[in-house]
């Protein structure tokens, strides 16, 4: 597999975090936390278990209780992982109206990429190149019910495309199939040099048909810690065995 960044962006010697532009397994896809689900009374255990089990990243989801109907963390918890997994690669999606506003903050906190959603009124390009400057790879993420032609004339800008298979808000919501197309189109527009990441309800049934698709970087919440076996879940949504 490509290792998925957008050359055109920056170049490898560019990247100064663990970005999505380092990190790959040879054919695999890759496998993010998504610590919406964990225990938060054992958070840095229960992230320990699941980075051991073989996630290879850990999703924290930011809303704003306006973009999203949902309060969440914010830059604090991201520090705090920081401080605990010091080379971990940690995946900051901002479901927020102004996503501006955050970018110093989880930069700051120890976030190595950052991604926020077309929907927003802002320039998207303008922001995508203040994380870059940031030293962090940028996504751009695209609703349910939102056209992907949008995404597909700023993904030049982006080093990851992250396509929601539920609507923003809540941990364990029904994964919406009809997602999948918008994936396909991607991959085909975009070729194998890109990270293509799906968000919501996977899990190892629907998982087979996110990476037929063409996503190469899958995360899930509910389906890993809601697991009494976390490294069967998360080799079962990359599809390799858990042996």
């Amino acid at each position: 597999m490509s290792s998925g960044v957008n050359t055109s962006v920056r170049s490898e010697a560019e990247v100064t975090k663990v970005g999505f532009s380092s990190l790959a397994r040879s054919g695999d896809a890759c496998v993010g936390a998504s610590i919406l689900s964990a225990d938060f009374g054992m958070l840095a255990t229960d992230v320990s278990d699941v980075l051991e089990a073989g996630a290879d990243s850990l999703h924290i989801d930011v809303m704003d209780g306006h973009f999203a109907p949902n309060l969440s963390m914010g830059p604090a918890v991201c520090s705090s992982l920081r401080s605990h997994f010091p080379e971990t690669q940690l995946d900051v999606h901002l479901m927020v109206e102004q996503p501006g506003e955050f970018v110093t903050p989880f930069v700051d906190a120890g976030a190595d990429h950052l991604t926020f959603h077309i929907e927003t009124e802002i320039d998207h390009r303008s922001l995508a190149a203040e994380i870059h400057a940031a030293g962090c790879t940028a996504g751009l993420a695209v609703n349910p019910d939102t056209p992907v032609d949008g995404m597909l004339e700023l993904a030049d800008a982006f080093d990851l495309l992250l396509v929601m298979s539920v609507h923003p808000g809540y941990s364990g919501q029904a994964f919406i199939e009809g997602v999948l197309q918008k994936v396909a189109t991607l991959r085909s527009a975009c070729g194998d040099g890109v990270w293509i990441q799906m968000d919501g309800g996977v899990s190892p049934s629907t998982a087979p048909a996110c990476r037929e698709a063409g996503c190469n970087q899958l995360v899930s919440a509910s389906a890993i810690f809601g697991s009494s076996d976390y490294s069967a879940a998360v080799a079962a949504i990359r599809g390799v065995s858990s042996s």
